[in-house]
């Protein structure tokens, strides 16, 4: 478990592609500062990422990535040298200041816009498709990257939401280094996943929510809701003799 506040930045040293699973070694440098209490086997956010520390030294350690990982996040994406941000798994004496962040990534979406305000800067991102949209409100939390921020508005129609980057956050993550085109990591606050699961499960299914829409426009909450609805206004119609 992570808060979403990134410890340090550091860089990718070394990447080795193995051609017999598909999947990669990284060795992340500059990151002596959260290395001293370090022991393998341990977890460790990278770019929001959760990744197992499999070798370190005083300054680098390696992880592994997994084809899956490569597919769903940006970390395929990263050459030598590039910034990431850190943060290790969260203590039970860490003050709490960010919100739950697993470090499962849900996906990628792309930054669409950068627009400065005042000494904050505001991003735009766009979504490949809604599937991500349920578990986006204004004023809630998504993790970007592995950064926990808040959202300013959502945007259904076009698939976007944005966020305000202030000051301070942009010395401390890599968000500022990126431009427009650029993807970064997005993990919804999983507290919607739960409210939705447990939400599901009280309806109950219905045959009318069985079919998603494939392209994610709906939920299977919003099937269900709108099944129930369905259903509840017709047994008034009858009741009524309409």
């Amino acid at each position: 478990m992570f808060t979403g506040i990134v410890e340090i930045m550091g860089h990718v040293a070394e990447i080795i592609e193995h051609d017999t699973d598909g999947g990669w070694t990284m060795t992340i440098g500059g990151a002596g500062a959260i290395l001293g209490d370090c022991h393998l086997g341990d977890s460790i956010a990278v770019n929001g990422t959760c990744l197992t520390v499999t070798a370190f030294t005083e300054s680098t350690f390696k992880v592994g990535l997994a084809p899956e990982t490569l597919q769903r996040t940006n970390l395929g994406k990263l050459q030598v040298g590039a910034k990431v941000n850190l943060e290790r798994a969260m203590a039970s004496h860490t003050r709490f200041g960010g919100h739950f962040v697993q470090g499962h990534v849900d996906g990628t979406a792309t930054i669409s816009k950068i627009t400065p305000d005042v000494n904050s800067l505001r991003f735009e991102f766009t979504l490949p498709d809604r599937s991500l949209l349920p578990y986006l409100i204004p004023k809630g939390y998504v993790a970007l990257d592995g950064t926990s921020l808040t959202v300013c508005d959502v945007n259904d129609v076009a698939r976007t939401f944005t966020i305000m980057l202030v000051a301070y956050t942009q010395e401390h993550v890599v968000m500022p280094l990126k431009k427009v085109g650029d993807t970064v990591n997005v993990e919804v606050d999983m507290l919607g996943k739960y409210v939705e699961r447990v939400v599901v499960g009280m309806l109950g299914s219905a045959p009318e929510a069985e079919e998603i829409a494939t392209d994610g426009s709906k939920s299977s909450l919003g099937n269900l809701l709108q099944a129930h609805i369905e259903r509840a206004v017709a047994k008034e119609l009858a009741k009524r003799g309409d």
